[in-house]
């Protein structure tokens, strides 16, 4: 065989590893943690040196092993699929010298190179051994002192393969090979040789960078509260309906939240002279006390009711007034007794009386009609609500 060519390509496979590992460690230190690959696929090109050795077809007639070795170039193709395209060269020696017996030399020799290409499939984890099936197809060129030429050849094969660093795999194969060479003995039309082979796989430029990790997804904002459940301010409006959200505490706001002046109107509740009377002061009894028509004065209290049950915030004083005739004492009295009257037809009616101030009698202070007149002096026969802001 031809030794110088062995040679070479044996130094050539040990500069790519050590080449390949000057760039590994030449990396920074922090940028792979180690110089075991993490990558799970990398579709550089790389070169594979290869040397082995033949177990011969007897039907050769030559010595039954010969070395040989080669050079690949190729890529992954997918993290289980690589494919090669190889050159390799063995020389193999006769049993008899050319043809006819002689000794061995070089008339003796018998020389094959073949160019083709080789795919092979892997299974199981990037970063272990992975074992893999070898297909190929090829054309072999035999060189003999009886013949020359190119004939057409396959092969098969396993192997083991193990990636070492960010840039080199080695790979040990073995396999077998057919080559239909009809002409370098033309009574034989083809051999088949047994192979073992040993590659180093030596990826070109720098290893890919790792993925960017992915980020978390933000979490999903929280979904605000319902504001028909909350009164910030306290009014007894909820957030959804409060126009006015900060009103000071104690303000008598209206439906949407707003201050809201509350006037309770009692004009038009009118007395009958001297009325009620003692013993009369039960609610019950105010249809008897109440000028005509009574159904008038009695839908205005209503509406007061209705307004205080609208306002359950709102507190008044239930005062009482007489107009100008008859002695003060007296007056006194029944102006306690107007406003008795109207206080219990409140809180008969659902008003509690922790809202109600009194009942309180002014007697014939502060008129609101002329006392010296009978319309004046029915004005003031009356009983206020006066609304405590």
């Amino acid at each position: 065989m031809k030794r110088k060519g062995l040679y070479f390509l044996i130094a050539l496979a040990l500069g790519g590893v050590g080449a390949v590992h000057a760039q590994d460690t030449s990396a920074p230190a922090d940028s792979a943690g180690t110089s075991t690959v993490t990558s799970s696929y990398d579709g550089r090109w790389y070169i594979a040196p290869t040397v082995g050795g033949y177990y011969n077809d007897t039907k050769r007639n030559t010595n039954s092993r010969q070395f040989y070795y080669g050079l690949g170039v190729g890529r992954f193709l997918s993290p289980n699929a690589s494919i090669d395209l190889f050159v390799d060269r063995t020389s193999r020696s006769r049993d008899n010298g050319p043809m006819a017996g002689g000794g061995h030399g070089s008339n003796g020799d018998w020389a094959n190179t073949n160019v083709g290409a080789a795919a092979r499939f892997y299974a199981g984890d990037w970063n272990a051994w992975r074992p893999y099936l070898l297909v190929g197809a090829m054309g072999s060129h035999h060189q003999s002192s009886s013949a020359n030429g190119w004939s057409p050849a396959a092969e098969v094969g396993v192997g083991l393969s193990k990636t070492v660093s960010d840039s080199s795999d080695i790979r040990f194969e073995a396999g077998y090979r057919y080559d239909w060479d009809n002409k370098t003995q033309p009574s034989v039309n083809g051999y088949g040789d047994y192979f073992l082979g040993f590659s180093v796989v030596s990826r070109l430029g720098a290893p890919p960078a790792p993925p960017a990790p992915v980020a978390a997804p933000a979490p999903a904002p929280a979904p605000p509260p319902d504001c028909s459940t909350l009164d910030s301010d306290h009014d007894g409006v909820n957030n959804c309906l409060d126009k006015c959200p900060n009103t000071p505490a104690g303000t008598i706001v209206g439906p949407d939240g707003c201050p809201q002046k509350v006037v309770i109107d009692l004009r038009g509740v009118n007395f009958k002279f001297d009325y009620p009377k003692k013993g009369h002061v039960d609610a019950k009894e105010i249809g008897k006390a109440l000028a005509v028509p009574t159904a008038d004065s009695i839908s205005i209290l209503n509406q007061a009711v209705d307004t205080l049950q609208r306002y359950p915030q709102v507190h008044v004083t239930v005062a009482g007034y007489t107009d100008s005739i008859g002695t003060d004492k007296y007056n006194q009295s029944l102006s306690m007794r107007r406003a008795q009257i109207v206080y219990d037809y409140l809180t008969s009616h659902g008003i509690d009386a922790s809202r109600l101030e009194g009942p309180i009698g002014h007697g014939k202070n502060d008129p609101i009609g002329d006392n010296s007149t009978d319309a004046g002096r029915a004005q003031n026969r009356r009983t206020e609500l006066q609304v405590q802001q």
